[in-house]
C-alpha cells in the first residue's frame, strides 16, 4: 500500500509529494536535444521550473556553474545533490536573478503550468542579448497500441492537456519571442515494473487524487507494465521529445 499524499490544491505545485518517485523514474533527456539546446551558446545557463534535475543534470554534465530554479521545497532537497549547481526557489514568472544574467534559459516538463505573459517577460528579462529561451517536452508516443492503454489506465492529461496543440503549433509564447526552431527525436526509456509504476505515482493527476482512487490506477499500471515486461523484466517505454529553441537578437 502507498502511504496518503498531501498535496497543494495547485497541481502545478503537487510534484514535491512525490520527489522521489519522480526523480526515480521521470525519462532523462536525449543527448542530442540537450547538445542542440546549448549549441552557439557559451554563457551561463539557468534552468527554471527544475524539478529534481532531469534536465539540469544534463546541462551540468556539458557546462560548468548552472543554475537551477524551483518553487518546490522538496524538489529542490533533490536538486541539492546535483554536483557543481547553484539551486535558488523561485518560478518562471520570478526569477530570484538580475537583468542579463544568462544566455540560456531551460524549462523542461514545465512551461505548460506557467503564466505565459509574466514567464515570457521574466525570462527575457533574465537573458543578456543573445540569449536563448529553451522548451522541452517527452512525450509517451502514442504509436504504439500499449501507450494508448497505459494512457487510459492513468486516466489524465499530460502537460496539462496543452500537449497535442504542442506538438502541432509550439507552445504558447509571448513577445519577444517569436518564431522557433524545432527539434523531434524518437527514443525508447528502459525500466522495471516497480519504476514504471513510480512513473504513474509522479503524475501529477495520479499525485492529486484521493488514496483509493490512487491504489486503482497504480495497480492497473502494474499489470500493464508486467503484460509487456520482456523476459529481462524491462519495459520499454517509446517517446518523443519535442524541443523548441528562441533566440533572441
Amino acid at each position: 500500500m502507498h502511504d496518503e499524499v498531501v498535496t497543494p490544491d495547485d497541481p502545478a505545485l503537487s510534484f514535491g509529494a512525490a520527489a522521489e518517485a519522480y526523480d526515480r523514474a521521470r525519462p532523462p533527456y536525449p543527448d542530442e536535444i540537450v547538445d542542440w539546446l546549448l549549441d552557439g551558446v557559451a554563457g551561463p545557463v539557468l534552468d527554471v521550473g527544475a524539478g529534481t534535475g532531469k534536465l539540469t543534470a544534463a546541462l551540468a554534465a556539458r557546462r560548468d556553474g548552472v543554475v537551477a530554479v524551483e518553487p518546490d521545497t522538496g524538489m529542490r532537497s533533490l536538486l541539492a545533490r546535483i554536483p557543481g549547481i547553484g539551486v535558488r526557489a523561485g518560478s518562471a514568472e520570478d526569477v530570484p536573478l538580475a537583468d542579463g544574467v544568462a544566455s540560456l534559459a531551460t524549462m523542461a516538463q514545465a512551461w505548460h503550468w506557467v503564466d505565459v505573459r509574466r514567464a515570457s517577460a521574466e525570462l527575457a528579462r533574465v537573458l543578456g542579448r543573445p540569449g536563448r529561451l529553451g522548451l522541452v517536452w517527452n512525450y509517451r508516443s502514442l504509436a504504439d497500441e500499449w501507450v494508448v492503454r497505459l494512457s487510459a489506465a492513468l486516466g489524465g492529461a499530460d502537460s496539462a492537456g496543452q500537449m497535442e496543440k504542442i506538438r502541432a503549433h509550439g507552445p504558447a509564447i509571448e513577445a519577444p519571442f517569436t518564431a522557433y526552431d524545432r527539434r523531434v527525436v524518437a527514443w525508447e526509456h528502459a525500466i522495471d515494473v516497480d519504476t514504471l509504476v513510480a512513473l504513474a505515482a509522479s503524475r501529477s493527476y495520479v499525485i492529486v487524487r484521493p488514496p483509493d482512487e490512487r491504489e486503482r490506477v497504480l495497480s492497473a499500471v502494474r499489470e500493464l507494465g508486467e503484460e509487456r515486461a520482456g523476459a529481462d523484466g524491462s519495459v520499454r517505454l517509446p517517446y518523443e521529445t519535442y524541443a523548441f529553441r528562441y533566440d533572441l537578437a
